[in-house]
C-alpha cells in the first residue's frame, strides 16, 4: 500500500471516530502501519504532520480523561474539517491551494470537494496536476450516505443489495464500500466499479454505526463471494509466520512435527489462492473439497 492510500484511510478513520483513537488503535484500524512499534510510531507522526500541513485539523485529546493514565488519542472534528475557511494566513492558504490543485480525483464529479483541504483556489495557479487519484462516479453519494447514516440500495452481481454504509477505503487502485448487507445480515465489502447501478440513498439516520472498532480484514475477507471456512495445513517452516499473520484464533490444530492447521473465513477466493501460492510448497488446502479443487485447477492452468 502506498502512502497516499494510507493517508486517505487515516482521514476516513479520524473523521468517523466518535472518540479520540490512540496510535495503537489507528495502527490496527488503518492498513499500512506495519513493522516494529518504533517504525509504526515514526510513520504515524509523519502522516499526522502531513495532514496538518494540508489544513486538516487533527486534534490531540485524552482517550479517557477519567482514567488518569494520560493516554493520548486523535480525531478530526467534523465541524472544523468542514469549515469553508479554516482561518489560515494568506501564505498558508496559498500553500494548501497549491496542494489541492496538484491532486485530481479522476472519474468522479465534485472535484471541488477536495478543495476543503485548503479552500477553493482564488484563481489560476499555473500548476499542472501532478497526482491523479482514481475516482468513482458513486463516491459523492456514498460519502454523504455514510455521514448522514442513510442505507443505500444498488445492484451488485445481479442482485439488489441494501447496505448500511460504514466506511469507504482506497486499496490497490480501487474504491471499496464496507457495510452491513441487509440480505446477508453481516458486514460485506463492495468494489465501487463493480456496482451495476447507481446507489440510491434512503432516509437519514436509518441505522446506528457499530460501537466496536472494526478489525483489520485480510484480503480474502474483502470479497463478496459466498463465505466459506477453509482449512489449510502449513508445515513447520512457515507455521510460526502464518500464525503471526492470521492470529492464534485461526489455529485449529498444532501437530508434534511443528506444522499447524488453520481455518480462515474466505469471501474472495482469488485473493485466498494468491495467499496460498505465496507459501509455495509449505501449505496444502485441506478443504472444503470444492475450494481445494479450484486451487488445483488454478495451479494447473498456471503451469
Amino acid at each position: 500500500m502506498n502512502r497516499l492510500e494510507r493517508l486517505i484511510n487515516l482521514v476516513a478513520a479520524l473523521l468517523d471516530a466518535d472518540r479520540p483513537l490512540s496510535r495503537h488503535e489507528l495502527s490496527v484500524l488503518v492498513p499500512g502501519y506495519d513493522g516494529s512499534e518504533q517504525s509504526v510510531r515514526r510513520a504515524f507522526e509523519r502522516d499526522k504532520e502531513a495532514l496538518r500541513a494540508m489544513g486538516i485539523p487533527v486534534v490531540t485529546e485524552l482517550v479517557d480523561p477519567e482514567a488518569g493514565d494520560g493516554l493520548e488519542g486523535y480525531r478530526i472534528p467534523r465541524e472544523q474539517y468542514e469549515l469553508p475557511d479554516p482561518g489560515l494566513a494568506p501564505d498558508e492558504l496559498a500553500a494548501l491551494h497549491l496542494a489541492a490543485t496538484m491532486v485530481q480525483l479522476e472519474g468522479a464529479p465534485g472535484q471541488e470537494a477536495l478543495w476543503k483541504l485548503g479552500g477553493a483556489p482564488a484563481g489560476p495557479t499555473g500548476v499542472a496536476n501532478l497526482v491523479a487519484l482514481r475516482g468513482d462516479a458513486h463516491l459523492a453519494v456514498l460519502f454523504a450516505a455514510i455521514g448522514e447514516r442513510r442505507a443505500v440500495t444498488f445492484r451488485y452481481r445481479g442482485e439488489a443489495r441494501t447496505v448500511d454504509p460504514y466506511r469507504l477505503s482506497f486499496r490497490n487502485g480501487f474504491w471499496y464500500l464496507a457495510g452491513r448487507d441487509h440480505g446477508r445480515d453481516e458486514e460485506r465489502s463492495f468494489r465501487l466499479d463493480r456496482m451495476e447501478s447507481a446507489p440510491d440513498a434512503g432516509p437519514a439516520g436509518s441505522f446506528e454505526r457499530p460501537t466496536a472498532r472494526p478489525e483489520r480484514l485480510q484480503p480474502w475477507e474483502m470479497g463478496d463471494d459466498e463465505a466459506v471456512d477453509v482449512r489449510v495445513e502449513v508445515d513447520a517452516d512457515q507455521a510460526a509466520w502464518v500464525v503471526d499473520q492470521l492470529g492464534e484464533g485461526t489455529v485449529e490444530e498444532r501437530r508434534p512435527d511443528g506444522s499447524v492447521i488453520v481455518c480462515v473465513r474466505v469471501t474472495s477466493r482469488p485473493a485466498f489462492r494468491s495467499f496460498v501460492l505465496g507459501l509455495l510448497d509449505h501449505a496444502v488446502v485441506l478443504g472444503p473439497e470444492d475450494v481445494r479443487a479450484e486451487m488445483v485447477d488454478w495451479l494447473k492452468n498456471i503451469a
